[in-house]
């Protein structure tokens, strides 16, 4: 099997690399810290055709693939993290899933300002008592007339402070059948977004409050039984999470090597004593590990949609990788990494958050179990007689 990349996949990412450098490495400390979104940045990435890699030309994208959009994230990362987060939310999750499955008037209507890098849309699916038992979901969804009304809450959905489109999943009727999503626009009557609220990594989400809100039918997105075809998207949702963990990771690694070569103590270089060189070489083969499965994951998109297995892998691996690593980097840098002057203790913040989104690290082990056995095993307690 060959591990290389094609000439084609290198060429596309040794552009993107020179463009990062070119446009993204001054000012990568100061977006890192910045509580608003890069609306500049985004649009910068925008023109350089960084948003919509992996959608077909007919729906306003690129034309390219996955692997593409992954590398993309990468060689972004490497140079610029927070950059990285844009490519990733016009590439992958909610934007993703509304190509998918959006009418050719709700593409109409809304991807020319997502391509752009000038308005954002943020998914709606968890909520107080539905976590990763997304299932459980209360939000509803009642038809009048040419109008839905939706009640209920979200939590915890990324750049809700600032987007303009919200994909919200509401349940329609009981069951899995009856879950569905919807539409709907910032500034809505019945919406309201709650005061912003921090994650440890520092981005910013709001509580969304549903209240008798009416939305036209022009906007509903996939209707009772929607909810397996939104739920699938997440193996492709996880390669954008996998890309900026591992992209992440590598960002630390690198930091922490040049750290390495040139701090003196004791009157050696600290790459001279053999715990460090240990360090290391542990990183190194976790990076190597995690990017040939993200790699592969990525790769099968080429000719469909990867794997739910393969995805799961992707991430659980990546995730860790980029953790274990960026947090090893921080212990090599000591004061330096922990210092909110290096990238590297941004890194370690980062990389934590993403190992609970996107479906958490036990979420995936118990889905890589189910492929390992070929049987589904539910979590939840049997059935009372």
């Amino acid at each position: 099997m060959d591990f290389t990349l094609s000439e084609e996949h290198r060429a596309f990412a040794d552009s993107v690399a020179r463009f990062a450098n070119d446009k993204l490495k001054d000012g990568a400390l100061a977006r890192a810290h910045a509580t608003h979104y890069p609306w500049e940045t985004a649009a910068l990435l925008a023109e350089q055709g960084l948003l919509g890699i992996a959608f077909p030309e007919e729906d306003q994208g690129q034309g390219g693939t996955l692997m593409h959009a992954v590398l993309a994230i990468e060689q972004i990362a490497l140079v610029c993290p927070r950059s990285a987060d844009i490519v990733q939310a016009g590439n992958f999750g909610p934007i993703r899933t509304f190509v998918e499955y959006a009418t050719a008037e709700q593409k109409a209507r809304f991807l020319p300002d997502l391509l752009a890098g000038k308005k954002l849309i943020s998914l709606g699916m968890s909520e107080p008592d539905a976590g990763s038992a997304v299932t459980e979901l209360k939000t509803s969804a009642r038809l009048d007339g040419d109008h839905y009304v939706i009640n209920g809450s979200k939590v915890f959905s990324t750049h809700s402070p600032e987007a303009g489109l919200f994909l919200i999943y509401v349940r329609f009727g009981p069951g899995v059948g009856g879950i569905g999503s919807v539409l709907v626009e910032r500034g809505t009557p019945g919406f309201q977004i709650g005061e912003p609220s921090a994650f440890m990594n520092g981005e910013q989400w709001a509580q969304l409050y549903f209240d008798n809100c009416r939305i036209p039918v022009a906007n509903l997105l996939l209707g009772p039984g929607g909810f397996k075809k939104q739920i699938s998207g997440f193996n492709v949702e996880r390669l954008g999470n996998a890309s900026r963990a591992l992209a992440l990771g590598r960002h630390a690694f690198n930091l922490a090597r040049e750290h390495a070569l040139t701090r003196k103590q004791f009157g050696r270089e600290l790459c001279e004593f053999q715990g460090i060189q240990w360090k290391f070489a542990e990183m190194a083969m976790k990076l190597e590990q995690a990017q040939m499965l993200l790699y592969r994951a990525a790769l099968e998109g080429e000719h469909g949609l990867p794997s739910a297995q393969s995805t799961a892998m992707a991430k659980l691996a990546c995730n860790m990788a980029g953790w274990d690593v960026s947090n090893e980097a921080l212990q090599v840098m000591g004061g330096t990494g922990f210092s909110q002057e290096c990238l590297v203790e941004y890194c370690v913040r980062r990389t934590r958050g993403w190992m609970i989104a996107g479906g958490s690290i036990e979420v995936l082990k118990n889905r890589i179990a189910e492929g390992v056995f070929g049987r589904t095993f539910s979590q939840r307690p049997p059935a009372a007689n």
